[in-house]
C-alpha cells in the first residue's frame, strides 16, 4: 500500500486479501474522545472505521483517563484505566483476558501512560494472554534510557508493530533492532471527502472573497505558529485579502503548565506587527464535521513544527488528504508525505521562507492546483475505509500466526493471588487538615483540632510529601495546590534575624517562639531541598532556593543528630539539581562527617548505633549517612550505615516476623528495657525510606523486602494485627497503644503513611521499567526476634 510514500516494502503493507471473519472482537487501548488530544481522535476514528467496514466485528475501547473527574465516554468504551494508578493497569489486563478479544490494538505515545516514559503500560501488556498489535505514534532516534527501555520491551511483547511512515519503520529497524518482518506501515487515516473549491465553505466563517491560510490542532509552542504570523506583513503587502486562521484550543497539558501564555504571545505578536485584521483565532476544539468545513475553506495549509522529530501529524494527514496546498517545515512526516512535488517545504523557524512560499503559490495558480491534485490523489490511499482494511489485514495475520504458532504466555495471576497492590494515593484527609494558613498538626478522630495550631515540622513534612507526589505524577494538581500553602508557611516561619525557622504557631497565627527546634530546622531544609530537586514548577523552585540558601548556614550550629540527618537528605535532593554548588557540598561533607563521628564514638559491641538510645525517627540516621556516603564515595560511611540499618531492623523484628518499632513510652536506652509501645507511624516511614535507598545503593532485594515489611505495618502486619490506615477517610491513625490503635489522625501520622506510599509507588514504577532487579513476592523478611 501507499507505494507513492514508501520506497521500502514492509510485510503487511501490500493490502493482502485475507478472510477477516476470524477477527470477531478487537480491543483498542489509547486515549478516547471526548478527551481533547490527537490520539483520542485517532483511536475513535479507527474504531468507527473498523466498525463501518467490518460490521460483524465487535470493536471496543479501553481508554486512559488523566483526570479524577473522568470523561463522559461513549458506549464503545467498556473499561477505563487511570493514568497514574499502576493497579488500574493490572485490572485492565484482567478485564481484557476475561473479555478475550481476538486482538488488542495499543496506541503508543510516551506521555499518555503513567510512570517514567509511560512505563505503566508494560504492566498491562505483560499480563495479556491475547495477541497484541502496537501502533507507534512517536519514534525517537535519540531516546533517553527510560524511553529506550520502554519501547524495546513493548516491541518485544507485541506480535506486530504499526508505523505510519517509512521513516518510522527505518527508525524501528535501525535504532531499536526490530526485524523488518515484524513491522507494518499503514498511513494515518483520513476522512473520504470530495475534492472541492475552497470558496464553497468560506461564507460560513465570514471569509468569503478572502484567501485563507489555515493551521489547526491543539496549540502548543512547538507548533511554531509565530513564524507564520511574522511572515504575514510581507504576504499581506502583496496580497491584502489574505486571512490566517488559527484553529484550535490550547493543549490541556500546556494549560496546566503555562496557562494561555502561548496564545497571548501570538495575539500580542499580531498587534505588534499590525496584522490583527489578517489573523483570526478560533479558541475551541471543533467537532469533526465543522473541522472538515474549516479545512475545506482553506486555500493553503501551513504546518510549521519547530522539531524535526515529528513522525506523525494527524492534522497534516487530514489537510493533505483533502487536497490542500501544504507549506510545511521539514519534520519527518512532512518530508515523506510532501516529497515528489506534493507540497512545499521551508526551513525551520524561517518567516522569510514562509512568506516566499505563500506568495509563490498565490502568484502561481497552476502550481498550487497541481500540488492540490497530487496530494488528493495519494490521499485516496489514506482514507479510513482503506486504512481500516489494512488494519484488519494486520490483525488477521496476527491472529493466524498465533493459531499456527502458539505463544507461551506469562502466567497472569488472578488478583487475589498477586503480590499485594499498593493502595491509591488519597489526599482527602491531608486536604481536611489544611486551611488558608497551612497544615494543622492534630486531629480528634478525623476532625481538625484548632487548639494546637500549626508547626513548621508538619508543614515541612507536607511540602516534602506533595512534592514527591508531583514528581511521581500522582494527584499532581491537588498536590501542587497543597504544596504552595506549605511553602508559604515555611517562608513565613523563617526568621531572618536568627537565620532559623520558628516551629510552633497558634491558631490565631501568632508565633509561640522566635527560634524553633533543631529538628524542625533540619526538616524544613529537607523539604526545601526536595522541592528544588524535583518540582517542575519553576516559581516553586525559585522560592525554595532562596529560602534554602538563607537557612543553610544555621544548620551547622545545631547539635541534634537528627537535624543533621534531615538536612543531609535535603542537601542530597538539592545537589541532584545543583550538583556544582560548592557551599552545599561543603555543608554536606561537614554534617556527614559529624554523623560518622557520632557513630564511631557511640557504637560498641552489640550496639552499632549513633547514640546511647534508640528514640524516634531512628532509621533517618543510617539513611542520611548512606546516601551521603554514596555521594561522597566514602566506603566507610556506606558500610557503617548499612550495618546500623540492618541492626535496627533486627531490633525491631518480633519473633513472629512483624515490624515492631521502638515505642515512645521510654524508647530503648542502651542496656535498658526496650519500650514496645506506643508505636509511631514515623518509625515505619523512616524505615521504609531508608530500606528503599539501601536497595538502590546495593541492588540487594533483601532491602526491598524489608521496606515492604515495614510498610505493611500500616496495614495490619503489626503487634495488634490492626490496620492504621483508614481507606474511607484517607487518614492514618496516630499510633498503636498496647491494647488498641490511637483513633486520632493528625498530620504526622497521615504524612508518614503518604510518604511511605509515594515512595513504594515510585519503587514499583522503577522496577516496572527495569531500572532495578526484580525479586519475587517470596523475598525473605527479617526473622530475628528482638
Amino acid at each position: 500500500m501507499t507505494s507513492g510514500i514508501l520506497t521500502k516494502t514492509y510485510p503487511g503493507t501490500t493490502g493482502r486479501s485475507r478472510g477477516c471473519a476470524s477477527v470477531n472482537r478487537v480491543a483498542l487501548i489509547g486515549n478516547y474522545v471526548p478527551r481533547q488530544c490527537g490520539i483520542a481522535t485517532f483511536t475513535a476514528d479507527l474504531a468507527e472505521a473498523i466498525s463501518r467496514a467490518f460490521p460483524e466485528t465487535d470493536c471496543f475501547a479501553v481508554p486512559i483517563t488523566d483526570t479524577e473527574e473522568g470523561y463522559q465516554y461513549p458506549e464503545r468504551v467498556r473499561f477505563e484505566v487511570q493514568q497514574n494508578d499502576l493497579a488500574s493497569y493490572r485490572f485492565a489486563a484482567d478485564f481484557l483476558n476475561i473479555s478475550a478479544p481476538d486482538v488488542v490494538c495499543l496506541q503508543h505515545e510516551y506521555g499518555i501512560y503513567g510512570g517514567p516514559a509511560g512505563s505503566h503500560i508494560l504492566t498491562l501488556v505483560k499480563e495479556l494472554r491475547v495477541p497484541l498489535v502496537t501502533v507507534l505514534h512517536t519514534m525517537l532516534r535519540e531516546p533517553n534510557a527510560d524511553q529506550r527501555r520502554v519501547l524495546e520491551e513493548l516491541a518485544g511483547l507485541s506480535d506486530r508493530l504499526i508505523v505510519m511512515s517509512k521513516m518510522g519503520a527505518d527508525i524501528l529497524s535501525d535504532v531499536y533492532s526490530v526485524p523488518d518482518e515484524k513491522i507494518d506501515c499503514i498511513p494515518h487515516g483520513i476522512p473520504d471527502v470530495p475534492f472541492i473549491d475552497p470558496n464553497f465553505y468560506k461564507d460560513k466563517f465570514g471569509v468569503e472573497g478572502k484567501t485563507v491560510i489555515l493551521t489547526f490542532g491543539l496549540l502548543s509552542p512547538n507548533k511554531g505558529i509565530e513564524n507564520v504570523i511574522r511572515a504575514l506583513p510581507e504576504i499581506t503587502n502583496r496580497y491584502p485579502d489574505v486571512v490566517f486562521i488559527v484553529l484550535g484550543a490550547t493543549h490541556p497539558n500546556v494549560i496546566k503548565q503555562d496557562g494561555e501564555a502561548y496564545r497571548i504571545s501570538l495575539e500580542r505578536l499580531t498587534a505588534d506587527l499590525g496584522v490583527e485584521q489578517h489573523v483570526v483565532f478560533y479558541d475551541r476544539f471543533v467537532a469533526f464535521d465543522e473541522l472538515l468545513e474549516f479545512i475545506g475553506a482553506a486555500d493553503i495549509y501551513t504546518t510549521t513544527y519547530l522539531n524535526k522529530e515529528q513522525i506523525t501529524s494527524g492534522a497534516l494527514a487530514y489537510a493533505f488528504g483533502m487536497g490542500k496546498a501544504v507549506i510545511s517545515t521539514p519534520y519527518w512526516h512532512a518530508e515523506e508525505l510532501l516529497s515528489d512535488e506534493r507540497g512545499v517545504l521551508v526551513p525551520f523557524a524561517d518567516p522569510g521562507a514562509i512568506a516566499a512560499a505563500v506568495t509563490d503559490l498565490l502568484h502561481n495558480d497552476a502550481k498550487r492546483h497541481r500540488l492540490r491534485k497530487r496530494a488528493y490523489e495519494l490521499g485516496r490511499e489514506m482514507t479510513w475505509p482503506v486504512v481500516a482494511g489494512q488494519y484488519m489485514d494486520c490483525f488477521t495475520k496476527v491472529r493466524e500466526d498465533r493459531l499456527e504458532h502458539p505463544k507461551q504466555c506469562r502466567n497472569a495471576s488472578p488478583l487475589n493471588v498477586r503480590p499485594r497492590d499498593l493502595v491509591k494515593i488519597d489526599l482527602q484527609h491531608l486536604e481536611r487538615l489544611t486551611d488558608d494558613t497551612g497544615l494543622l498538626q492534630h486531629a480528634t478522630f478525623i476532625v481538625p483540632n484548632y487548639t494546637d495550631g500549626y508547626t513548621t515540622d508538619d508543614n515541612a513534612r507536607g511540602l516534602l510529601v506533595t512534592t514527591l507526589l508531583e514528581d511521581s505524577g500522582q494527584t499532581t494538581d491537588r498536590a501542587q495546590k497543597l504544596s504552595i500553602r506549605y511553602l508559604a508557611f515555611l517562608l513565613h516561619a523563617f526568621n531572618p534575624s536568627s537565620g532559623r525557622f520558628r516551629n510552633f504557631m497558634g491558631y490565631d497565627r501568632g508565633w509561640l517562639e522566635e527560634v524553633g527546634s533543631d529538628d524542625s530546622h533540619g526538616r524544613a531544609l529537607w523539604a526545601l531541598g526536595t522541592v528544588i530537586g524535583r518540582t517542575e514548577v519553576e516559581p516553586y523552585r525559585g522560592m525554595a532556593v532562596r529560602l534554602f540558601d538563607n537557612a543553610l548556614s544555621a544548620v551547622e550550629k545545631t547539635t541534634s543528630c537528627r537535624a543533621w540527618a534531615f538536612a543531609l537528605l535535603g542537601l542530597q535532593e538539592y545537589l541532584s539539581h545543583f550538583s556544582g554548588d560548592r557551599r552545599a557540598q561543603r555543608t554536606r561533607d561537614v554534617l556527614a562527617n559529624r554523623l560518622m563521628q557520632e557513630l564511631k564514638i557511640a557504637a560498641g559491641p552489640g550496639w552499632p548505633w549513633f547514640e546511647d538510645i534508640l528514640s524516634y525517627a531512628n532509621a533517618v540516621l543510617p539513611h542520611a549517612l548512606l546516601i551521603s556516603g554514596k555521594a561522597m564515595n566514602n566506603k566507610e560511611m556506606i558500610s557503617g550505615a548499612l550495618d546500623a540499618l540492618e541492626w535496627l531492623a533486627d531490633v525491631q523484628c518480633l519473633a513472629s516476623g512483624v515490624f515492631s518499632p521502638i515505642g515512645s513510652n521510654g524508647f530503648y536506652p542502651r542496656g535498658g528495657h526496650r519500650a514496645r509501645f506506643d508505636q509511631q507511624p514515623i518509625e515505619a516511614q523512616a524505615m521504609v525510606s531508608a530500606c528503599l535507598d539501601a536497595y538502590r545503593a546495593t541492588n540487594d532485594p533483601e532491602w526491598r523486602a524489608k521496606a515492604r515489611w515495614a510498610f505493611d505495618w500500616f496495614f495490619g502486619a503489626n503487634d495488634l494485627s490492626e490496620p492504621l490506615y483508614d481507606p474511607v477517610s484517607g487518614s492514618c491513625r496516630d499510633g498503636l497503644h498496647a491494647d488498641r490503635p490511637n483513633e486520632n489522625r493528625g498530620a504526622e501520622a497521615t504524612l508518614a503513611l503518604l510518604q511511605s506510599l509515594a515512595e513504594m509507588h515510585a519503587m514499583e514504577t522503577l522496577i516496572e521499567v527495569g531500572d532495578l532487579q526484580r525479586d519475587t513476592e517470596g523475598d525473605s523478611v527479617p526473622q530475628t526476634a528482638s
